[in-house]
């Protein structure tokens, strides 16, 4: 609408001019000087890109005809006879040129296509192939910027032709002044007055030069726009299709999650309800620990199987990698294979479970404890107060780490194998050659037999159930009394059936009852270390119970 104003303005003033007093024209003047100076304050706008490419541009080719220009001269000067007024010439005229490709060199690169980073598109990358889920979040990244790029392209655009409105504004303005000045009566008067009022044009000469210097900038962006206009319509298309593109893929790769999702979810459920059914159904816990293992590693593994399969685009390729790659990794993981293979071992062949009792001896150190858990790489042991920790460590409480690998090299004892909650302990005293040892054997066996008749009883169960599996000769499940003649005195050695995971408490109590009634037994003498002392001195000093012996004579 305005360039349709600023149109008419100028038709009018070519109608009506003639007909002006300087007064009128004056104040003509001075309305388009203010029209000029606000698009030119608009066009100069430091936002504006265009047009200050374009004044770089300018001053590169005006640099590029001063050097010209230069070096013509310095080429003339060297023609001439050398004197000091052409050798200082030359020295100035150097000096100049000098700067002058200085400045050259910054402005390379408005050499040819001032426009070139408004006008084409950044490389936005390879286009994504959306195959997995993880790639989607790389698609919305593409997706965001070639949407920033369509804009930022949009706003140049849009710029360009706001400048180019603003160009053709002033070229209307300019005629429109160059035709005050052709057609004012007193020429002479109204350029006084003009250069007398600092209006922007003093004379139709300097209007002329500012209307060929926007026409020349206007051709250059009316190329520019046309070429802008191509390339950025062959851009948004190729972009969108682009977008769309992705739009399609991600569609499908959420869709494709969401079964795979619900498929997932199924699998867990249904680990989840065979869990509860061996609960249910089988009321032995390490055959429910077993299970539940069993069930976590086919649940995880199939999960492993269809993820692999869902989101793999060549699945023969993979199987070809890893076979390249398995005969490196047996070597360098090989440990790590062993654990695996001896986790199969010990869930198959059920050597051990969780919630036995074991003793591990590696490299000279003795564990005794609990299993608190049997995982795909090791074994995860509690040690717990025991004979082991009383006469040897001195310390228990630890949490001991066994790889399964240890299963083939190390040797292990269970001391609750197969529902065997019972062990045989066994405690050892000896009594003097005088004592009445057939008594003391009787004793230790009573005592024995007392404490340990509950345990009795219940391995003898277990044994039956054993010789399912096992062949078992000696079923007697009695304690036993053992006595050895030994260089100090004669040895008793006594055996009992006790808790696996309690030894040291019975072995407590019968130790307590033997000595309490050997104590009530005149016929039965502990024999421990002692030294006996045969004095052969002077008779006459008698041999007291070794207080000190009274002073005799004077000192």
């Amino acid at each position: 609408m305005k360039l349709l104003f600023y149109s008419f303005i100028f038709l009018f003033s070519c109608i009506k001019l003639y007909a002006l007093s300087s007064a009128e024209e004056i104040r003509i003047i001075q309305q388009i000087d203010q029209e000029i100076q606000s698009i030119d304050k608009i066009s100069n706008n430091p936002n504006n890109l265009w047009l200050k490419k374009y004044s770089n541009y300018q001053t590169y080719q005006q640099v590029i005809f001063n050097i010209t220009k230069l070096q013509e001269e310095v080429s003339s000067l060297q023609a001439q006879p050398k004197t000091l007024e052409t050798q200082s010439q030359l020295i100035s005229l150097e000096r100049n040129l000098n700067t002058l490709n200085q400045q050259k060199s910054l402005l390379e690169v408005h050499k040819d296509s001032p426009f070139i980073e408004l006008i084409e598109s950044t490389n936005l990358g390879e286009i994504p192939n959306v195959t997995n889920p993880i790639l989607i979040i790389q698609a919305f990244s593409y997706i965001k910027r070639s949407k920033q790029e369509i804009e930022t392209l949009k706003t140049n655009y849009k710029t360009l032709e706001e400048t180019l409105d603003n160009l053709r504004k002033k070229e209307i303005l300019l005629n429109t002044l160059l035709k005050v000045f052709k057609d004012s009566k007193n020429k002479e008067q109204l350029t006084q007055i003009c250069t007398t009022n600092y209006c922007l044009f003093s004379n139709p000469q300097s209007i002329l030069k500012a209307l060929q210097d926007n026409a020349e900038t206007i051709k250059v962006l009316e190329a520019t726009q046309n070429i802008f206009s191509t390339t950025f319509g062959i851009f948004s298309k190729e972009a969108e299709e682009n977008i769309e593109k992705l739009r399609v893929q991600i569609k499908a790769q959420t869709l494709k999650g969401v079964y795979i999702g619900i498929v997932l979810l199924i699998l867990t459920a249904i680990a989840i309800f065979t869990k509860l059914g061996v609960r249910k159904y089988i009321h032995n816990n390490e055959r429910i620990y077993t299970a539940n293992k069993i069930i976590n590693f086919l649940n995880i593994t199939l999960i492993i199987v269809i993820l692999l399969f869902s989101y793999l685009d060549n699945v023969s390729y993979l199987v070809t990698v890893l076979g390249f790659a398995s005969a490196g990794l047996a070597i360098a993981m090989k440990d790590l294979f062993m654990s695996i293979l001896g986790w199969f071992v010990i869930i198959i062949g059920g050597a051990v479970h969780a919630g036995d009792r074991i003793k591990v001896i590696k490299d000279g150190a003795v564990y005794v404890g609990d299993v608190l858990d049997i995982s795909v790489l090791r074994i995860i042991l509690y040690e717990d107060v025991t004979l082991t920790s009383y006469k040897e460590n001195r310390r228990a409480g630890r949490v001991i780490f066994i790889p399964n690998n240890f299963v083939f090299t190390t040797m292990f004892s269970n001391y609750s194998h197969s529902g065997m909650q019972t062990v045989w302990d066994g405690i050892d005293f000896t009594i003097t050659f005088q004592s009445d040892h057939a008594k003391a054997c009787h004793i230790a066996r009573e005592c024995a037999r007392k404490y340990a008749k509950g345990y009795t009883e219940s391995t003898r169960k277990q044994f039956n159930k054993l010789r399912n599996r096992y062949t078992l000769r000696n079923l007697s499940v009695e304690p036993r009394v053992y006595s050895f003649l030994e260089p100090n005195g004669i040895r008793i050695s006594v055996w009992y059936l006790t808790n696996s995971f309690a030894t040291l408490a019975l072995r407590s109590n019968i130790s307590a009852e033997i000595i309490n009634e050997i104590l009530k037994t005149k016929e039965i003498e502990i024999a421990y270390p002692s030294t006996t002392i045969y004095y052969s001195g002077d008779k006459n000093i008698p041999i007291n119970d070794g207080s000190i012996p009274p002073i005799q004579g004077n000192l």
